[in-house]
């Protein structure tokens, strides 16, 4: 069913593509200063994107952003993406009427991604076949509703020039942006298994902040072309490439607090506090779970946080704990190490609530908040996987988990971790090798 969803889009966006070349090569280009005009700024804006590396759990950056591609897609891209949908929503050209269709936008829009992204595909780094399938039905969808009502005059005798074209130009740039949002999240819901209500929701939080800004300055482009003509192009893109690289300096920024933080979480590992990879494990894991519980992208990125940094209070024990493993410490010893764990993250300069939840591992599941109850959880399995007590490996594991349910760990959370690794097909009897 998932693999259905992702091929009926690319389907119907490979359709849409052949459609548009194949009659705009028949027919020709209509006023071809158009379309080169807008074009070259889709092509431009696609050369200016920047893909900074993923988190563990495939977001940007670390910024509380939507998950997944979607929102690096307009973060990346907003200029391309705005010039995409003014050539859409063009009516007149310096109030001379203009007459390109919708499968000319397709072809247009298509032609230039694709001459914008060669760079980035010959570094690796191009876009995913998914952004590329949402551009091209995002931008048909917006094309396809105004298109057909400004060349057959209905647009003209019914709306005319005023205040209500704007208002047209807004609610069909609403729709498309909805339209946007429906399909990334069906398409991270179909790649990921992730539930599909917390993605619509965090595709929709993301259009209120770059997507209205994005739909803003297609406005304001297709309105400024009607009046000025196409030298009002280079004027009203200025604002958004501003922002555009404004974003990239705070995603570097963002980029590089999060690898000191996974650096800072490596520091148990090199001083032999905890096993190798032990804090990264915990963390991709619990934002696995976190997802799977419905938790928005900040939460998320608080959660992740504390999963790098909830074994840096062993950093100041005189005896370290053996193998590092703290989910079978006695109570006292378990919030001991918590609330030195607490303090340092506060030391280090991290969200209020990263500390918050690192100093509260070790408190009954009922009084701690719902991620430091995944980071716990996370943490006893990934101890236990680890551990020689149960050499029959993850069903094990889930199994002592799930008898500690009735002080220990959240029920919910467990089930949820089994359903993650079961996904994963991770919860197979593996023997794990002594020590």
């Amino acid at each position: 069913m998932r693999g259905a969803v992702v091929r009926v889009v690319l389907g119907a966006a490979g359709v849409l593509t052949l459609a548009g070349l194949a009659h705009t090569l028949w027919y020709g280009v209509v006023e071809p200063g158009s379309a080169l005009a807008f074009g070259a700024l889709i092509a431009c804006g696609e050369l200016a994107r920047r893909d900074p590396a993923g988190t563990l759990d495939g977001r940007d950056g670390g910024a509380p952003g939507p998950a997944g591609d979607a929102a690096q897609d307009r973060r990346s891209a907003p200029l391309g993406s705005a010039g995409a949908l003014a050539y859409a929503l063009l009516g007149p050209n310096a109030a001379q009427p203009t007459h390109h269709g919708v499968l000319q936008v397709v072809a247009v829009v298509v032609a230039a991604v694709l001459a914008g992204i060669v760079p980035h595909v010959a570094r690796g780094r191009g876009p995913t076949a998914d952004h590329l399938a949402r551009r091209v039905l995002t931008v048909s969808f917006a094309a396809a509703c105004f298109q057909p009502l400004y060349n057959s005059g209905r647009l003209e005798h019914g709306i005319g020039h005023g205040p209500y074209l704007v208002l047209l130009l807004l609610f069909l740039l609403g729709l498309t942006a909805l339209c946007d949002a429906v399909l990334a999240a069906a398409l991270a819901g179909a790649r990921t298994g992730w539930p599909y209500g917390p993605l619509l929701r965090d595709e929709l939080r993301g259009q209120v902040g770059i997507g209205s800004a994005i739909c803003a300055t297609g406005v304001v482009m297709a309105l400024g072309v009607a009046v000025a003509g196409l030298w009002a192009l280079p004027v009203l893109c200025v604002p958004l490439l501003l922002t555009q690289l404004s974003f990239h300096r705070i995603t570097a920024i963002r980029t590089t607090y999060r690898q000191t933080i996974t650096s800072l979480a490596r520091a148990t590992e090199i001083a032999g506090c905890t096993r190798p990879g032990h804090a990264r494990r915990v963390a991709a894991l619990s934002c696995a779970v976190g997802r799977e519980l419905g938790l928005s992208e900040r939460e998320l990125t608080v959660l992740e946080y504390a999963a790098l940094m909830h074994d840096i209070g062993q950093l100041s024990l005189v005896d370290p704990v053996r193998a590092g493993a703290t989910a079978g410490l006695p109570a006292a010893e378990a919030r001991r190490i918590a609330e030195l764990g607490g303090e340092v993250a506060r030391q280090s300069g991290v969200p209020a609530e990263v500390a918050v939840v690192v100093e509260r591992q070790a408190d009954p599941y009922r009084d701690q908040p719902v991620a430091a109850r995944i980071v716990r959880a996370v943490n006893a399995y990934d101890d236990l996987l680890g551990g020689s007590r149960h050499p029959g490996g993850s069903l094990a594991a889930l199994e002592q988990l799930r008898l500690g349910t009735g002080r220990d760990y959240q029920p919910e959370v467990v089930e949820c971790l089994a359903r993650v690794l079961a996904r994963d097909g991770r919860d197979r009897v593996v023997p794990v090798p002594p020590g």
